[in-house]
């Protein structure tokens, strides 16, 4: 390859990425993208860490942090992928492909990420596998469009559509199928909350009232104890006893049941169903929301079923009640489990990271999803992302800022 190429492949959550860097990195080449025959190609991803990881535990060989006595798991997103990107190019790597790069990334650790990978550019070509057309690197000249496994060129970006159909979201939030019986104004109160694993501090002096209907963006730089702050509220937290720290109108260690705790809270996080494999259709995983499993394991009841029928309407996905779940495309999935989580009209409603890896259209329907959500319930949500996700309409943002003594927390409108 006599000069560097460097392309963005734009792709939507229809398209087949996996097979498109697989078959690059098998064969060289993919299709259009001849330059890249014979060439020493690798994968910046989600997927490479997780393979460092495991061989990491399989054998206790760090290969990624040698110089580093703390363990891949451990790192934040930030630090994994830190760790990686300079273990290709300390391998002599000419080709990289970057898969979503940004993703779980903050707004510091994207631009320090941007700049090394500028920096690179002029010695090793990049294939950045693009879902959010706000995260194109600024030195790429190179534009393809992966429409499910066909890739088409184009010779401007002006010319790419990436843009999946746009869905709408038809009629009212659907009723539980009873109100809440907690009566409080204050759901979650966290006063002077400290914590520290071993010699590391993570959190210091956090203050944060949660009330009924309130709409918050939970903000903070990789590493800056997010979920740590989050295993507090939902009680999972062993270090929230002998603290002040009320759930749902009773102090943590005061004789309250964790099940009580959790039958309260809506939760979802990716990383719950990235690697289900379980046989259940798109209405039995909503269904399964009422009774907090992932999947359906014992016979609905006829409100269940008719709540369901409500939810799948609203966002569009009735007609795909039977299709199996493990088929749907990563938005059509984030979809269900956002709603999942809903379907019991919790008194509080966490979404960790919902829009993680999702393209422009899905990021822009779950995103007005959520508002309804808050303008027509009474839940109160938490809504953690690393990026300013357009369109979101929070009330108030919690914002922790890291420091040698663990990171603090600050209210903002």
């Amino acid at each position: 390859m006599r000069t560097k190429q460097h392309w963005a492949i734009f792709i939507t959550n229809e398209s087949n990425k996996n097979r498109f860097a697989q078959e690059l990195l098998k064969k060289g080449h993919y299709k259009e993208l001849t330059a890249f025959v014979n060439v020493n190609i690798a994968l910046f991803s989600k997927i490479t860490i997780e393979h460092f990881i495991d061989e990491e535990d399989r054998h206790d060989e760090k290969t990624l942090t040698q110089d580093s006595k703390q363990a891949l798991k451990t790192l934040s997103s930030g630090e994994q992928k830190k760790a990686l990107l300079q273990y290709l190019f300390n391998n002599n790597t000419k080709a990289i492909i970057l898969d979503n790069p940004f993703d779980n990334l903050d707004i510091s650790s994207q631009e320090n990420l941007k700049e090394t990978l500028s920096q690179k550019a002029e010695t090793i070509s990049f294939i950045q596998i693009i879902s959010r057309k706000e995260d194109l690197l600024p030195f790429i000249t190179n534009y393809a469009f992966l429409e499910k496994e066909e890739l088409h060129t184009y010779s401007s970006l002006k010319e790419i559509k990436t843009f999946q159909k746009e869905v709408e979201l038809f009629g009212a939030i659907p009723p539980p199928i009873k109100p809440s019986d907690y009566t409080e104004k204050i759901l979650i109160h966290l006063k002077n909350i400290n914590v520290s694993f071993e010699d590391k501090k993570v959190l210091q002096n956090i203050n944060w009232t949660i009330e009924q209907g309130s709409f918050w963006q939970l903000i903070g730089n990789n590493g800056s104890g997010k979920t740590t702050l989050l295993s507090m509220i939902t009680g999972e937290n062993p270090k929230g006893y002998g603290q002040e720290l009320f759930l749902f109108g009773r102090k943590k260690g005061s004789g309250e049941s964790i099940w009580d705790i959790k039958r309260r809270i809506g939760y979802f996080t990716p990383a719950m169903t990235d690697k289900f494999t379980g046989y259940h259709s798109v209405e039995q995983m909503l269904i399964s929301g009422f009774n907090d499993s992932i999947g359906l394991y014992v016979r609905p009841t006829e409100i269940q079923k008719q709540l369901a029928k409500k939810w799948l309407t609203l966002i569009q996905m009735w007609d795909l009640r039977d299709s199996l779940y493990t088929n749907l495309s990563m938005g059509q999935k984030r979809l269900v489990m956002t709603t999942r989580a809903m379907v019991k009209h919790p008194d509080l409603l966490i979404l960790d990271e919902p829009t993680t890896g999702l393209d422009d259209a899905s990021a822009h329907l779950l995103v007005s999803f959520v508002n309804k959500i808050a303008s027509e319930s009474t839940t109160a949500i938490i809504f953690v992302s690393h990026r300013p996700e357009a369109g979101l309409n929070p009330t108030k943002h919690f914002i922790l800022s890291p420091s040698t003594n663990g990171s603090t927390g600050a209210i903002q409108s």
